[in-house]
């Protein structure tokens, strides 16, 4: 792994890229089989991802024609880590046996350890026979649709192929590693002025923000559009509060504290709601909503931006579902991806129904879908929201954190790049975007960590 590192620092050629040696083991995160049940018995919030994620060595699956080997210079955690590293809503080996089953590549990925990470930037060391648009020596994004071209269901939208699924979290050898083996059809080439952990953290968060408000397959915003967006600078919401300003909308962000409404500002958004300063508390027990509270959370809206909004960037589910449907405007859509407060939601049909409001269901995002987020990440229009790196050996402290929501924007971790900021190879196009831009949400989590 030295020499791989040293090769691609260097910037060596395509052709001694090629050349290295792979070993036939390498550094990875995971779960295992064996202990899915070591959490019985305790509420979510007890479930502990240091205790049950693993870094260690594991074995370099063969690679089939239509797939790369790449050293993952970065990576990055999502929920979907934390629900794997806690084995909740369920653990997921059902889904490594499930794919297992479908083919004798399948089968490579059902296992007794789930290796995790569903992002990642780095450099292809191999190529199958198959692969076209891809050499040794590429550096590249990795964006999480594992997708069988097959299924004819996945050639107008792959996302609703029958097997479709998240890579690192119902597939196998994930990101969180020095090394993964992934589709061809994953990849995409990584920004030049960003590092690998800058790189790291985009694709799964930001392309998901894409389908959600640009893409023909959910809401598409239009210019003048007003768009309230939860959790504005968290994983999904940091994104979504740039793609609204970015296409004339006006975005409304809803946040939990002064320094979270300081860096939306910051970001350019104007309207902005500390949902913990105003107290509002949509449940008045665990069974029952407070209607009150939704028509006083309405009436802040309309105060800031004189209407209801367009569009309601949902996305923590139990919890807020119900004043989002009722803040919508008439004729309105809640588009929602995702339940991190709970999947079984409640609202009042009355206010969707007889107001004409719409639902719109979102996962993930196809391959053009990310492409093209991954082209405003390159051309700087949209930037990066990573706050903070750790190393892969602090893989489990990282998932805890965005297991109780201690952290904005989103958290990289280093794999085989032994630091922060390397990786950057258009210095000139970097000082062009601004480094202030790229570093905004790290800046800000430093400062709150050291305020003098």
């Amino acid at each position: 792994m030295d020499e791989i590192l040293q090769a691609i620092e260097a910037e060596a050629s395509s052709e001694e890229i090629a050349n290295l040696t792979i070993p036939e083991s390498y550094r990875a995160a995971y779960v295992r089989r064996d202990e899915t049940e070591m959490f019985e018995g305790l509420e979510s919030w007890e479930k502990d991802p240091r205790k049950s994620l693993h870094v260690g060595d594991v074995p370099l699956p063969e690679t089939a024609p239509d797939e790369v080997v790449v050293a993952v210079m970065a990576s990055a955690i999502n929920f979907n880590t934390v629900w794997t590293s806690i084995f909740e809503p369920l653990p997921t080996f059902g889904f490594l046996d499930r794919l297992g089953r479908e083919s004798e590549w399948g089968a490579r990925h059902n296992l007794d350890y789930h290796i995790v990470g569903s992002d990642g930037s780095g450099v292809v060391l191999r190529t199958g026979s198959a692969v076209r648009s891809y050499k040794p020596g590429d550096r590249v994004t990795i964006h999480c649709n594992h997708v069988d071209d097959q299924d004819p269901f996945s050639h107008n939208d792959s996302m609703k192929a029958s097997n479709q699924r998240i890579w690192g979290f119902e597939t196998n050898f994930g990101g969180l590693a020095d090394l993964t083996v992934v589709k061809a059809n994953q990849l995409m080439p990584k920004p030049a002025h960003l590092t690998w952990e800058e790189a790291a953290v985009n694709a799964l968060c930001a392309s998901t923000s894409y389908r959600m408000l640009v893409s023909n397959h959910a809401a598409p915003m239009k210019q003048g559009d007003r768009v309230l967006v939860w959790g504005a600078t968290g994983g999904l919401g940091g994104y979504a509060i740039q793609l609204v300003l970015n296409g004339g909308g006006v975005p409304v962000g809803v946040v939990s504290s002064p320094e979270k409404a300081e860096l939306l500002n910051e970001m350019g958004c104007e309207a902005v709601i500390d949902r913990k300063a105003e107290g509002y508390k949509f449940w008045s027990d665990e069974h029952t909503q407070d209607e009150s509270e939704w028509r006083r959370f309405g009436k802040q809206i309309r105060s800031l931006i004189g209407e209801d909004p367009d569009i309601v960037f949902e996305h923590p589910g139990r919890q807020t579902m119900g004043a989002s449907v009722f803040a919508a405007k008439r004729g309105g859509t809640v588009v929602t991806c995702a339940a991190t407060s709970g999947y079984m939601i409640e609202y009042d049909n009355r206010h969707l129904w007889m107001k004409l409001k719409r639902i719109v269901s979102s996962h993930f995002a196809n391959y053009e879908e990310a492409w093209r987020m991954n082209k405003l990440l390159d051309d700087g229009a949209i930037v990066p929201i990573m706050s903070d790196v750790y190393a892969l050996e602090d893989v489990g402290l990282a998932a805890n954190q965005v297991h109780h929501n201690l952290h904005e924007g989103k958290l990289a971790v280093l794999c085989l790049s032994p630091e922060e900021g390397r990786g950057v190879t258009d210095q000139e196009k970097r000082e062009r975007v601004g480094e202030d831009r790229i570093t905004m949400f790290h800046r800000h989590a430093v400062a709150n960590v050291n305020p003098e």
